[in-house]
């Protein structure tokens, strides 16, 4: 794999196959192929397909110790922006599909979601709390500026006065403004907003379809200025390649407007494991042992630790080092305030099938 040549602004290098479902490596050939053919020897670039699904509900709850929320809400499923260390991708081998190029080009949108939103909401045994939008794919990715299923979801809860937390690399989420603004006035609404490098060349080989760093620092700064609480996540760190860059993007963060910080060191869960590794051969085949190895130092001498408490944070020397650096940057530029808390009395339940309020 190290000669191999990486898809033109593609994250994972293969398709790679399921290990836990046996579903057989996958080709890329047909009709998910441009019609142009090899490009100076490299594989064509890939088309994005979107898929419509139809769930029967939109809400995902969760009992999680790790995460400060019960709930959810995913428009989408897959993700384009392609982050190679994405730890959604193995939620595409349930769909018969690889947790590799699938997961970034065959994509599943779900146009339903603010109705069903409204019709979870008014159920008469709901109780309010907040609803977070980016806990699994990026709510905000391309394909966001055709569907508008978030913005949809968004004039759903802004019509409820119901808070929404938004995670996001992308700074599409300014385009709400209009609905965030608001809705943080009243303390219903907070972005996080993730930048993993400054480093263009970086980010555009960690995330290749997401914006570039300067774009989402600016949005970090329209959001703070309209009123919006926004945090910035450095997650994930990965050693040896993005993890010098912690001191930087805190400082980063706090000049564009940024309230706090956060950050988790790389996760390699399940089928992400082996196209992290992959990815290294291709990308950065001088540091893969360092990366990989530090990452078993982090991760209980695996390529992960799925265990609650420690898997968001890591353990060992080096997740005590990397935790160390975080907060004394945050301290230094005043990034350690706690989470803002979302109000929940403000809610009123929609009513009747077009969600009129009383």
């Amino acid at each position: 794999m190290a000669n191999a040549k990486p898809r033109v602004v593609r994250g994972a290098t293969q398709n790679h196959e399921s290990t836990r479902f046996s579903l057989p490596q996958t080709e890329a050939d047909g009709d998910w192929l441009d019609a142009r053919g090899d490009i100076d020897g490299a594989p064509s670039p890939l088309r994005t397909t979107v898929t419509i699904e139809r769930p029967k509900t939109i809400i995902s709850r969760n009992q999680s110790p790790d995460v400060s929320f019960d709930r959810s809400v995913n428009p989408y499923r897959g993700c384009e922006h392609g982050c190679i260390y994405c730890f959604a991708r193995p939620s595409h081998a349930f769909h018969d599909l690889s947790p590799g190029l699938d997961f970034e080009t065959k994509l599943f949108a779900k146009p339903s979601a603010p109705e069903l939103l409204r019709a979870e909401l008014a159920k008469p045994g709901y109780v309010c709390r907040p609803i977070a939008f980016g806990t699994n794919t990026d709510p905000y990715q391309p394909i966001e500026g055709d569907w508008r299923i978030t913005r949809a979801c968004l004039e759903v809860l802004a019509a409820c006065d119901h808070p929404v937390t938004i995670t996001t690399k992308s700074d599409r989420v300014g385009r709400d403004l209009d609905l965030l603004a608001p809705m943080a006035a009243k303390g219903l609404a907070a972005v996080m907003i993730s930048v993993t490098s400054l480093d263009p060349k970086i980010a555009m080989t960690v995330e290749p379809r997401a914006p570039h760093p300067e774009r989402r620092l600016a949005a970090i700064a329209k959001l703070s200025a309209a009123g919006v609480p926004v945090r910035i996540s450095i997650s994930p760190v990965i050693p040896a390649i993005t993890d010098h860059e912690i001191e930087a993007l805190i400082a980063r963060g706090a000049e564009a407007g940024a309230c706090a910080a956060g950050f988790i060191p790389v996760r390699l869960p399940w089928e992400v494991a082996p196209l992290f590794e992959a990815w290294l051969d291709t990308h950065f085949p001088d540091r893969k042992g360092k990366v990989m190895a530090t990452i078993a130092s982090l991760r209980g001498g695996k390529r992960n630790d799925p265990n609650f408490f420690t898997r968001m944070q890591g353990s060992g020397p080096w997740a005590d080092l990397l935790r160390t650096r975080f907060h004394i940057a945050c301290r230094k530029h005043g990034l350690d305030g706690e989470r803002d808390r979302l109000r929940t009395d403000l809610f009123r339940r929609p009513a009747g099938a077009q969600g009129e309020l009383f």
